[in-house]
Formats: C-alpha cells, sequence, structure tokens
C-alpha cells in the first residue's frame, strides 16, 4: 500500500545507517548487507569523533595534543 511506511530498500539503508554510527566497520558492513564492492558500502560509515581520537592515538600513544 503506497506511503503506509517503508519499503524494504529504505529499512536495509536505514539499518545499515545505524549500524555504521554504531561503528560497524566496513568489512562487517559487507557481510551484513552482502555488497560485493567496498564503494558501495562507505556510505553508511559514519565514524564518530570518539572513534577518529582513538585511531589516531595509536600513532603517538601517550601524545596528549591529538
Amino acid at each position: 500500500m503506497p506511503g503506509a511506511g517503508w519499503d524494504l530498500h529504505e529499512c536495509r539503508h536505514a539499518s545499515l545507517t545505524h549500524l555504521g554510527k554504531a561503528g560497524a566497520g566496513l568489512v562487517m558492513l559487507m557481510a551484513k548487507s552482502r555488497h560485493k564492492k567496498p564503494e558501495n558500502v562507505r556510505k553508511y560509515l559514519h565514524p564518530s569523533a570518539e572513534s577518529i581520537a582513538e585511531v589516531t592515538s595509536l600513532l603517538a600513544p601517550g601524545d596528549s595534543r591529538r
């Protein structure tokens, strides 16, 4: 029934977006969605400022300037 809610594609997109925001990585999103090409999944990745800072800290542990 048109206009009654989300279709299957919209639900799939929303679930992948939520997983990406929750910190799921590219490989996990590809496994969940069964996409074969990383470029089709990258749009769902939304790294938080905290996760970016965490990865950056791996480059210079103990460096408080980052």
